[in-house]
């Protein structure tokens, strides 16, 4: 574990991979350091912010290596149902990939625990870990120019929802009705750090 100084109000402590970032994640939320205003991890990182005033960077780093993150714990947060249509343009190359048939992906989608690793690439779009490595895939060898919005994708070891249309190389498996970045919403992301999710085939 490496803690480096951020700006002039932060702490970014870098760990060696993303298990080791989502149990650092766990114990920051269940022992966060006096002053700490967010907790924004990352694939190998978790980037603490500090009230000015309220905490110091020095403080919330000794703080950080006192914890003693237990390997394979997640973060604990709500969990969310999203409805999927399964038969995305590439559920047939996922099923050539993963050795299962295309109704075999869909019940390991839909019966894998998924978490909220981290969020980033656009708003409202959340990095999932799940617990079948069945469903460890790797990107198109081509990104498309366009997904639409609600494309439920795959890609390494995660899966994820398109908020919105845009780019992207994901292998695409389904779509959702279910709208994952709402600026009317408080807070706009429904899928934030820790949100469990279960997929469900609509």
């Amino acid at each position: 574990m490496r803690i480096r100084d951020c700006a002039d109000s932060g702490v970014l402590v870098e760990v060696g991979d993303l298990d080791e970032a989502l149990a650092l994640q766990a114990a920051l939320a269940e022992e966060p350091p006096p002053g700490v205003s967010e907790i924004v991890p990352a694939a190998r990182t978790v980037l603490l912010r500090v009230r000015p005033g309220e905490g110091s960077a020095e403080a919330v780093a000794a703080a950080v290596r006192r914890l003693r993150p237990h390997p394979g714990r997640r973060p604990s947060a709500d969990e969310v149902r999203i409805p999927v249509s399964y038969g995305g343009a590439d559920l047939a190359e996922v099923a050539r990939l993963t050795g299962l048939d295309e109704r075999g992906v869909v019940a390991a989608h839909t019966t894998a625990t998924w978490t909220v690793a981290f969020c980033g690439f656009a708003p409202g779009f959340g990095y999932l870990v799940g617990d079948d490595p069945r469903l460890h895939v790797p990107r198109r060898p081509e990104a498309r120019v366009r997904v639409p919005a609600g494309a439920v994708a795959l890609a390494g070891e995660f899966s994820g929802v398109y908020p919105r249309s845009s780019p992207g190389g994901w292998q695409l498996i389904g779509r959702t009705d279910t709208v994952v970045w709402d600026l009317d919403r408080d807070p706009p992301g429904l899928l934030r750090p820790g949100t469990r999710v279960r997929f469900v085939e609509a």
